[in-house]
């Protein structure tokens, strides 16, 4: 408790480097809070907008349908395999989804690009990115079986509007060519070219009668999470659940393995943004190391004294690293009281960069929000805290070995 005591006078005898230090501090640790909390937010939400454009967070599988995507390669999935994926903790939803690649037809056009079917009663606008993004038109209803939703590049393109008619081209399950007529019922614009300029989505009884199929024939299960970061618990959880109701061999995929492109693209945004944290820290750090040299330098007569009068070496490195742990504290506490008004704005109200990215920003393939909020996980705090806390302890240990070693007379002269 002496030590406590001493430590903490010793830092108010220099209040404005003290004071310089944890102010240091304390911005360190907003810019960490925004640059993480940042880094939550962009992240989750482009891994469920990617899940919302079909492939969900889990996805079950053919075997081999990932290296080879065919639509002869499909799942006959019953009602006892929904109810046991709906009753799995964590699961928001499942979905069935038929996928190919297709040639869509006008009078006036024909252009390559994909197709897929839906059941129209599983989704909602929250559940599918591209009804979500409709701008003109409906959804798909139950008596829409020959209908289709295009992205607004693709109508441009064929020339279509609402209510026109046109012939979308693709292999049934033995590899043969089938075509089958639809109609315009809705139009989507999502800002992501790709699928603005080459989908279709369609009833899955219509392309289920096209394709020769089962009534439960699809291509993949997709299955959405109340919460992204348990996707690889929720795969084994799928994965175990599947062979005990010992069904046919699949694949049980989480985003990462079925969308790698979105993986990879958030890989490197957290390394860049790992490196920049990492700088930042490092300065922190630097101005830390000064100050408690500095005191130490300057406190040499003290120490020397301290030594003749029987203080061992290892008590006053002691005593220097107590100091640093009390800076450690202080401007963790004063970072807290500058970071939760920020980043309760930043969460509710956030940075609008629509005017200079525009609404209609792609990352990875996925939209993103131009709207810039952020979302802390309560392990990210952890962080937080431990990273800082760790940077200054680090950052005194050659302070603290200094103060152990003066000499006590050539202090004392």
């Amino acid at each position: 408790m002496k030590l406590q005591r001493l430590a903490w006078r010793n830092l108010s005898r220099n209040p404005r480097r003290t004071w310089i230090t944890l102010v240091s501090i304390a911005f360190g640790v907003l810019l960490s809070v925004t640059f993480t909390g940042m880094g939550d937010y962009f992240y989750t939400n482009m891994v469920n907008t990617g899940a919302k454009m079909g492939m969900g967070h889990v996805t079950v599988e053919p075997q081999g349908y990932s290296q080879n995507p065919t639509l002869a390669k499909y799942l006959n999935p019953d009602d006892a395999i929904y109810q046991s994926l709906r009753a799995l903790d964590g699961v928001a939803g499942v979905s069935q989804t038929i996928m190919g690649q297709a040639m869509f037809a006008s009078a006036h056009k024909s252009i390559g690009g994909a197709l897929m079917a839906i059941e129209p009663m599983q989704y909602g606008g929250a559940a599918n990115l591209l009804i979500e993004s409709l701008i003109a038109g409906r959804a798909l209803g139950e008596d829409d079986a020959r209908g289709i939703l295009l992205g607004d590049g693709m109508a441009e393109q064929l020339h279509l509007s609402l209510g026109k008619k046109m012939v979308y081209t693709t292999t049934d399950l033995h590899g043969e060519l089938v075509s089958s007529m639809v109609r315009v019922v809705g139009i989507f614009h999502t800002g992501v070219e790709m699928l603005d300029q080459s989908m279709g989505l369609l009833s899955m009884d219509g392309v289920r009668q096209t394709l020769g199929y089962g009534d439960r024939a699809v291509s993949i299960l997709s299955i959405y999470l109340e919460d992204q970061r348990r996707a690889a618990e929720i795969r084994d959880d799928v994965a175990a659940l599947w062979q005990q109701l010992d069904r046919e061999m699949v694949e049980v995929l989480t985003w990462k393995e079925s969308q790698p492109d979105l993986f990879t693209v958030i890989m490197m945004d957290k390394s860049m943004n790992y490196i920049s944290q990492l700088l930042l820290g490092l300065l922190i750090a630097a101005g830390v190391f000064n100050t408690m040299l500095m005191g130490v330098l300057e406190r040499r007569h003290e120490f020397g004294v301290m030594m003749a009068l029987g203080i061992a070496p290892w008590e006053l490195s002691r005593l220097v690293m107590i100091e640093s742990l009390w800076l450690a504290m202080l401007g963790l506490g004063l970072g807290g009281l500058f970071s939760v008004p920020w980043y309760l704005y930043l969460r509710d109200v956030g940075l609008d960069f629509t005017a200079s990215l525009g609404d209609g920003m792609s990352y990875g393939g996925v939209l993103i929000d131009p709207i810039i909020r952020v979302r802390l996980f309560p392990e990210s705090v952890v962080m937080i805290a431990l990273a800082v806390m760790v940077l200054v302890m680090l950052a005194t240990l050659y302070p603290a070995w200094k103060a152990g070693r003066t000499p006590p007379v050539e202090s004392l002269k």
